[in-house]
């Protein structure tokens, strides 16, 4: 969520499917979502994890791309929708915010994900393919964006704003330096090279990244947030998986990517020092915390948000992120509308939301899903 960036979409790409055989989620509850299936000991969905599914009148297949940072919410949410709704298939390719915006823009696609909201130039450019209407933003999906490292002897490690503006930077090059050293007292730091992996591809994780850098450190990072990288230095790799593989395999690196990936490959994440009492831990909870405090900035259907990436605020994880779904608010296609509505009111529902904090990542505040949910039901 390859090594890349890959400027072209082909519809062979977009018509692959994408449903995981197996999911590799963060465990972060005791919920067991699947229940055996005495005929043939597969698998299902539990009736908790499903809830109560509505299939309306969805049919056919729905084509979906973009954020990879969702991808292991939303292969679960596409698993258990399709063990509901028998006739329907759900294809989201997972490749990159930057990507999947593309990709609805050209109507190749019923929804997008996107990690940052529309740009006013896409919403522009939606409304191409929205007839009478534009592309609008749903969040969806929340969680942190944890910072993973691999330093050989180090198992606890906590980083302030400017030392990781530094790091990925190129400032700070080696694991011993004085500014780490100050931050993590009684830690033995060894005089490693920092290896700083970052997205290759226009990522709306690296955006979010970039605009917690800029917000909490802006006499450390002097560059503009955007999906694309712009500091020196560091290496390339071309998804939130690659990054974490990268980070996983080599000692000395460090990266940035969603907390499932850093869990299902047993990556250490660094704790944020924000000002606050303690350290932040890099867990669902803590960014809730974070997106709780989010303000609707959005108008009309549109639901985009403002996070605060500078919060001290108690146990609060500064670093994370939203998933938007991007649809249109008017001009959805007829053949793929109600398929759209029936998905998105699954994963908005509290089943598809709980599912969120069971794996990993953190659910939409109520009283922002609850106007999702209105939106939901108004397109047309």
């Amino acid at each position: 969520m390859k090594l890349q960036r890959n400027n072209r979409l082909r519809a062979s790409v977009l018509g692959a499917l994408v449903v995981s055989g197996a999911l590799v989620l963060t465990a972060c509850g005791s919920d067991d979502n699947t229940t055996k299936d005495n005929g043939s000991g597969a698998a299902k969905p539990s009736a908790a994890a499903l809830g109560d599914v509505k299939c309306d009148d969805a049919k056919g297949q729905l084509l979906a791309s973009g954020s990879s940072a969702q991808k292991n919410a939303v292969d679960l949410w596409v698993k258990n929708y399709m063990a509901a709704c028998s006739g329907v298939e759900v294809n989201y390719k997972s490749i990159s915010s930057g990507e999947g915006i593309v990709a609805f823009n050209q109507g190749t696609v019923g929804f997008a994900g996107s990690d940052s909201p529309l740009k006013p130039a896409q919403v522009e450019d939606s409304k191409k393919v929205c007839t009478g209407g534009q592309g609008i933003n749903l969040p969806m999906v929340g969680g942190p964006i944890a910072i993973g490292f691999n330093v050989a002897g180090v198992d606890k490690l906590t980083l302030d704003a400017p030392t990781i503006a530094a790091i990925f930077n190129d400032k700070i090059k080696k694991w011993d330096d004085e500014a780490i050293k100050k931050l993590n007292p009684g830690v033995t730091l060894p005089s490693t090279a920092i290896q700083a992996f970052h997205r290759s591809d226009d990522s709306g994780t690296t955006e979010n990244f970039t605009k917690y850098l800029k917000t909490a450190a802006p006499d450390a990072w002097s560059y503009e947030p955007a999906k694309k990288w712009a500091a020196p230095g560091g290496q390339a790799a071309g998804s939130s998986s690659d990054v974490a593989a990268q980070v996983k395999a080599a000692d000395g690196a460090i990266g940035y990517f969603e907390l499932s990936y850093a869990s299902s490959q047993s990556i250490k994440t660094v704790d944020v020092n924000t000002g606050a009492a303690a350290p932040v831990k890099a867990t669902g909870e803590n960014a809730s915390k974070a997106i709780a405090a989010a303000k609707v900035v959005g108008t009309g259907a549109d639901l985009s948000l403002k996070l605060d990436y500078a919060t001290k605020a108690e146990g609060a994880y500064p670093i994370v992120l939203v998933t938007y779904e991007i649809v249109c608010d008017k001009g959805n296609k007829p053949a793929t509308l109600k398929t759209v509505q029936s998905f998105l009111n699954y994963t908005a529902s509290d089943a598809g939301q709980k599912l969120l904090t069971d794996n990993g990542y953190a659910p939409i505040p109520a009283e922002i899903n609850t106007k999702v949910r209105e939106v939901i039901k108004s397109l047309a």
